[in-house]
């Protein structure tokens, strides 16, 4: 019988994955503005409203890229 083992903890493209993460939002966000001429007032403010939750999360991803790049200079200690 095998134990589950659990994996290191692999930081190394951290910095990476989270800045495809705010270019994704990014775009996310772009895209919606767009669509928002062509919507009625319920589905615009409901637009309104995500992307106002994906700046909060961009804000989110932007300190931990700042954490990640920090703690990869550092060795990951």
């Amino acid at each position: 019988m095998s134990k589950n083992i659990p994996k290191p903890d692999d930081r190394s493209d951290n910095v990476e994955k989270l800045q495809d993460m705010v270019k994704n939002t990014k775009d996310n966000m772009e895209a919606a503005e767009e669509l928002m001429p062509y919507l009625d007032g319920n589905e615009r403010e409901a637009i309104k409203q995500k992307n106002a939750r994906r700046e909060e999360s961009l804000e989110g991803f932007r300190k931990e890229i700042l954490d990640e790049a920090k703690a990869r200079k550092n060795g990951y200690s």
